[in-house]
C-alpha cells in the first residue's frame, strides 16, 4: 500500500495499482536515447505485475495503530513482506516464466540491499533462505527457457540484467510520482550508450514530475491509476476494514514532463 497524502486526505494506492503506472512507463519507454525492452511484451509484463503478491494483502492491509492507517510497504511486518514477496513468481509463472523470473530478481534486489547485520538472527536467516529458494527460482526458469530456441537470448546474462534494471527503473519512477518523492535520482537507467542516471524534479504543478533525461517519445507523458480516498484515521482493524469499503475511489493522473 502507498499512501499518498493531499491535504486532510489520504489517498490509499495498491501496490498493483503503482506497479500499473510500471508498466504504463515501460510501454512508453524507448527512443533514440534508451532503447525499448526486448522482449518487449514479457518485460512490459513483469513491470506491471512486479508487486503482484501483494495484490491479495493490500484488499484488507493490517492497521498501522501509531498513524491510524494501513500499514504502508515500507512498514509492514518483514515476515509478512518476506510471505508476499516469496509468492509473487509463482502467481506469474502461470502467465509467463520469463517474467515470473524478472519478479523473482526484483525481489531479490531488494533484500539484497538490506543490511542483515542489523536485523535480528532469526529475520536474517529468514532472508538469506528466501534468497537461496529466488536463487534456485531463477535458475530452475533460466534453464528452462535455455530449452526453448526463442527464449534463449533473452536469459543472456547482460540482457537479463538490463532487464531487471528496466524493471527496477520503473518502480522507482512511479514511486518517486506516486509519493511525491523529488527530488530524486534514478540511477544506471540503461542508456543506448550505457547507464544514465535520470535526475527526478518537481514539476511545474500538483501530480508532475521532471526528468532531466527524457526517455519517452513524446513530449509528456501521462500516466494514471486508481486509488480510495481515506477521510479520517482509523482505531480498530474493523474500522479501518470499514473505511476501505466505504471510501471513495479516485483515478489520479501523474505526468512526467522533461526537465
Amino acid at each position: 500500500m502507498l499512501l499518498r497524502a493531499e491535504g486532510t486526505r489520504v489517498l490509499a494506492i495498491a501496490q498493483q495499482s503503482h506497479a500499473w503506472i510500471s508498466g504504463q512507463l515501460a510501454r512508453a519507454w524507448g527512443n533514440d536515447s534508451f532503447p525499448s525492452p526486448e522482449p518487449w511484451e514479457e518485460v512490459c509484463l513483469a513491470a506491471e505485475q512486479h508487486d503482484v503478491g501483494m495484490s491479495t494483502w493490500d484488499l484488507e492491509p493490517t492497521l498501522n495503530p501509531e498513524t491510524g492507517l494501513p500499514h504502508s510497504f515500507l512498514e509492514m511486518p518483514l515476515e509478512v513482506h518476506l510471505r508476499l514477496w516469496s509468492a509473487a513468481p509463482d502467481r506469474l509463472l502461470s502467465q509467463s516464466r520469463y517474467a515470473a523470473l524478472l519478479v523473482s530478481m526484483h525481489g531479490s534486489r531488494l533484500y539484497r540491499r538490506r543490511n542483515l547485520d542489523e536485523l535480528p538472527v532469526e529475520q536474517a536467516e529468514a532472508v538469506r533462505s528466501y534468497l537461496a529458494r529466488q536463487d534456485q527460482f531463477q535458475q530452475w526458469v533460466i534453464d528452462s527457457l535455455m530449452e526453448d530456441p526463442l527464449s534463449k537470448s533473452w536469459v543472456n546474462p547482460p540482457l537479463l540484467e538490463r532487464n531487471s534494471q528496466l524493471v527496477w527503473i520503473w518502480d522507482f519512477l512511479s514511486l518517486a510520482v506516486c509519493l511525491d518523492w523529488a527530488p530524486r535520482i534514478a540511477r544506471a537507467a540503461p542508456g543506448a550508450e550505457g547507464p544514465r542516471d535520470i535526475a527526478i524534479t518537481p514539476g511545474p504543478g500538483p501530480r508532475t514530475a521532471a526528468l532531466d533525461q527524457w526517455p519517452f517519445p513524446t513530449p509528456t507523458l501521462a500516466v494514471r491509476c486508481d486509488a480510495r480516498r481515506l477521510e479520517r484515521r482509523c482505531e480498530s482493524e474493523d474500522q479501518l476494514r470499514s473505511e476501505l469499503a466505504h471510501a471513495s475511489w479516485q483515478r489520479v493522473e501523474f505526468e512526467f514532463r522533461p526537465a
